[in-house]
């Protein structure tokens, strides 16, 4: 059994999950932790791990595996405490505009990184943001329900820069 927690909150009619990488290396807690994401029926997840990392936690295959049950996956490959840089800041607005559209659906949208807390939270943050919500009550009330959301001020510099966002 692993510690895959969603954490949840409400955006712009939807919800925003924030979870670790499933299975945390161990084969039968992967399956178990892939039911626990399809039970939770996310129209999309955002993936923020490397291929890395998804490899080195037994998750290569998480994105086939998401597509097989039905539900919209993307790719958005960040470092280890980093923000999106080359190819990810190219397909973040493809990313975030199906985002919104499914919060606003009422639908669910999960992001995830390797411990659920700085990549998914900083995503999370973003789209708070993106949806309409004034930076700082966004983080505070995203925080209150993850504590260890948005890990580096780079992270809550990116978060916060939606001046080129387009919804």
């Amino acid at each position: 059994m692993t510690d895959f927690v969603i954490y949840a909150v409400p955006v712009a009619g939807g919800i925003v999950g924030i979870a670790p990488l499933p299975g945390g290396g161990d084969a039968a807690a992967y399956k178990d932790d892939l039911l626990h994401m399809k039970d939770w029926r996310p129209a999309l997840v955002l993936s923020m791990t490397t291929q890395a990392e998804m490899v080195a936690g037994g998750a290569e295959r998480l994105g086939g595996d998401l597509q097989d049950l039905g539900t919209r996956w993307v790719h958005l490959p960040v470092p280890d405490f980093g923000v999106p840089e080359g190819r990810a800041v190219a397909d973040w607005a493809a990313a975030s505009h199906a985002a919104l559209a499914a919060l606003r659906g009422r639908g669910r949208v999960l992001v995830h990184c390797r411990g659920g807390c700085g990549r998914s939270g900083m995503v999370a943050l973003r789209l708070m943001i993106e949806a309409g919500e004034a930076p700082e009550a966004a983080l505070t009330r995203l925080r209150a329900i993850r504590p260890c959301a948005v890990e580096t001020s780079a992270q809550l510099r990116w978060a916060s820069d939606v001046s080129d966002a387009k919804h």
